[in-house]
């Protein structure tokens, strides 16, 4: 490895949590993101074979176990709280809907959405609230975290599966019910505003 790549290793095995390529750039003093981007990849490649690997979740930069060896290191622990099916529908609609409001999600979902469940999609670190809409009322709006990336394995929200994949599931089909229940009384709803007065044929 050259001399920019051992550096590279080394803050990041030194560092306490994930860091991007301009974090690392700004970190190394005079090293150009460019070439730090370059060096990381090359660095990962270097890893591929080994028991930890480095890897890219949500455009930032860490070591970890490799998946073939993860069981070696696992503890095992008593499950807690699984996720609710309404907490699982709630989000999978912010994956791929980010950032939604809460009348959003509800909007999708065609029920009500309990405080409680964002809650406890907050607590796992899963969503996190990414602001307010710029609309009457300001709703505050959520979105996924770096965290529900690395838990999922996705380095983006682009590596989330496709719709048929997740049919294939039975995940969405609540919401699919949902969405599907809302387009068809929208269309209805046109088609009656289209409909010519039968008084106007008389």
């Amino acid at each position: 490895m050259d001399d920019l790549a051992r550096a590279l290793e080394a803050a990041l095995f030194a560092a306490e949590e994930p860091m991007t390529a301009d974090a690392l750039a700004g970190f190394l003093g005079d090293a150009a993101p460019s070439d730090v981007r370059e060096a990381l990849r090359k660095l990962a490649g270097h890893y591929e074979e080994r028991g930890i690997r480095l890897v890219e979740r949500a455009k930032r930069w860490h070591f970890e176990t490799a998946p073939d060896l993860a069981h070696l290191l696992r503890r095992e622990k008593e499950q807690l709280r699984r996720l609710s099916r309404a907490a699982t529908e709630v989000l999978a609609i912010i994956a791929y809907h980010e950032p939604v409001s809460r009348a959003e999600i509800e909007s999708i979902r065609g029920v009500q959405t309990s405080g409680g469940t964002l809650d406890v999609l907050m607590e796992a670190g899963w969503v996190k609230i990414a602001g307010r809409r710029e609309v009457p009322g300001r709703p505050t709006i959520y979105a996924t975290t770096p965290d529900f990336l690395e838990h999922f394995g996705l380095a983006s929200r682009r590596d989330l599966p496709g719709i048929a994949e997740l049919r294939g599931t039975g995940l969405l089909d609540p919401v699919e019910d949902a969405y599907e229940d809302l387009m068809g009384e929208a269309v209805t709803d046109s088609e009656t505003e289209d409909a010519p007065d039968d008084s106007s044929l008389a």
